[in-house]
């Protein structure tokens, strides 16, 4: 899935994320950034969903990540918004995350695309941008 779409609602961004989904494997990780309330958790929970997630799926802002367990896989929901820069963080801190076993997402990348890559393959860069009231424009490179 690539290209630019339009989401009206909370309903429609979590669709988006769940169409992504179809096209992840293993080991697979999705860059999802955007302003504060654009809808990057909401994109997540879909793209969670379809993997098989029942559980509720949350902002990970004040914990770096959390695991969730899906259909026959682990989905990782990484938030670098508080990580200045992952070359000054221990090596073992994504370590929970990122693996053959999981499908990861890790929202505010920020500058850390480089490094991310090195430690998993980057299947999908996604941008949320606001539009006005509930407006999204999506991005999915």
């Amino acid at each position: 899935m690539r290209g630019s779409f339009r989401s009206s609602g909370a309903g429609e961004t979590e669709a988006l994320g769940a169409r992504l989904a179809d096209s992840l494997g293993l080991g697979d990780v999705v860059l999802v950034e955007g302003e504060l309330g654009a809808g990057k958790t909401t994109f997540v929970r879909g793209a969670a969903r379809r993997l098989g997630v029942t559980t509720p799926v949350t902002s990970p802002t004040f914990t770096i990540g959390q695991r969730y367990r899906g259909r026959d896989l682990v989905v990782s929901h990484i938030d670098l918004y508080r990580v200045s820069s992952l070359a000054v963080e221990e090596p073992e801190l994504l370590a929970d995350y990122l693996g053959s076993d999981t499908v990861s997402f890790v929202e505010w990348p920020g500058e850390e695309e480089t490094a991310l890559a090195g430690l998993a393959h980057v299947a999908a860069h996604v941008s949320l941008q606001h539009g006005g009231e509930d407006l999204r424009l999506v991005t999915v490179r």
